[in-house]
């Protein structure tokens, strides 16, 4: 497991939330001097995006993010994308919020198993911020929060080692394990199959440096060719122009990490329907947590950097509905299985002396309290444990 995973799993996913949060709230704004008051209007819209974008990249909240650590449970990052879904006027319910992060997570895992090279999953990274920065682009102070992060990124990541991204890309794979949502968008383009796992393609661009199979070169003992054989490969082949740019700005060549919900398109998920899947998911809840105080410590740092706005005066926020209709997401929300669902957790991130007895006490609880055999799993023993917060 590499320690360097976290920011870059954080960043991505964080990018596909704002490209599926932005498609949906231009979808459902209405022309401002038409809008009732419980209605979405552009202006609603550039005031969350900007919300959610600036406690995204809040400098304490990036610092502690940067920190080598090892990644964390699936609920437990759930948790902080939760609290940074409603850092704003925006509300989501269970259904709603279970739809995006769903979303979020089969468009970061399909970019990653497509990467033609591991170093290029920072290409990815910068696709997602570049399009962050245009959504931004008229609030300077904002704009800078995220030229930080680029900085610290290209500063931590582009000096590591090919061996180090290999190492970053197995860590993604081994957290995206088992997570076969199936995806309208992936299945509509013949991506997906029907069991939500991924088609592969075998043609294209072959990742920079490389050459397009086909040749088989042989040499004698001092270095010499001596011998070349042509073969057939069953895929269509081309060497790329040349490489992204792994800089504050330019041409990254590489399109993963843009923006595929650019041009307005419905977009469903559905469980795969895989009794194997389901008994994964409760496999991961059932298995003793050795790590419960860790995992708690991590997400009391993360969540104590999250500058949350709330509403001013008498606002009490706008829902987000993320399905077509309020039927559609009633339905989803009482036929998704509970192994599934997260609860919201609220902290309240802003009474440090207050959270912090309370942290304690908790913590002094868990000492006391070890992992038992067949007790709640990783992610369950840190949500019980916070529900009271």
């Amino acid at each position: 497991m590499s320690a360097r995973t976290l920011p870059l799993l954080f960043l991505n996913l964080g990018g596909e939330m704002l490209y599926i949060l932005d498609q949906r709230l231009r979808a459902q704004s209405i022309p401002g001097e038409k809008a009732r008051k419980d209605e979405w209007t552009d202006v609603d819209r550039k005031r969350v995006m900007n919300d959610i974008i600036a406690t995204m990249f809040n400098k304490k909240f990036m610092e502690e993010l940067f920190k080598p650590q090892e990644l964390y449970s699936k609920k437990a990052l759930r948790t902080v994308y939760d609290r940074l879904a409603h850092a704003s006027i925006m509300r989501l319910n269970q259904a709603s919020m279970d739809k995006l992060y769903d979303l979020m997570t089969m468009a970061f895992k399909y970019q990653v198993l497509l990467c033609p090279r591991p170093r290029d999953i920072l290409l990815v990274t910068f696709n997602h911020l570049d399009a962050i920065k245009d959504f931004i682009y008229d609030s300077p102070a904002i704009l800078n929060q995220v030229d930080e992060t680029f900085r610290h990124l290209i500063e931590t990541y582009n000096c590591l080692s090919d061996g180090e991204f290999q190492l970053i890309r197995q860590t993604l794979l081994i957290f995206f394990q088992d997570m076969h949502i199936r995806v309208s968008i992936f299945l509509k383009d013949k991506v997906q199959n029907s069991n939500g796992r991924f088609v592969l393609p075998i043609s294209g661009p072959v990742p920079w440096g490389t050459e397009v199979p086909g040749l088989i070169r042989m040499f004698n003992q001092k270095g010499v060719e001596v011998k070349r054989t042509e073969f057939t490969t069953a895929g269509n082949y081309i060497t790329p122009q040349r490489e992204g740019s792994f800089e504050l700005y330019g041409d990254r060549v590489l399109k993963l990490g843009t923006n595929m919900y650019s041009v307005s398109r419905p977009v469903e998920t559905h469980m795969a329907g895989s009794s194997k899947n389901l008994a994964s998911h409760a496999k991961e809840n059932i298995v003793p947590n050795p790590l419960a105080k860790e995992e708690l410590n991590f997400l009391a740092r993360l969540l104590g950097g999250l500058d949350i706005q709330k509403p001013a005066g008498g606002e009490t926020g706008f829902r987000l509905n993320l399905f077509t209709t309020d039927e559609e997401e009633e339905h989803a929300a009482q036929t998704r299985p509970e192994e599934l669902s997260y609860k919201v957790i609220n902290i309240e991130a802003t009474q440090e002396p207050a959270r912090r007895a309370e942290l304690s006490r908790i913590l002094g609880e868990l000492e006391v309290a070890e992992p038992r055999p067949g007790s709640a799993g990783k992610g369950e023993d840190l949500l019980a444990l916070m529900d009271g917060l």
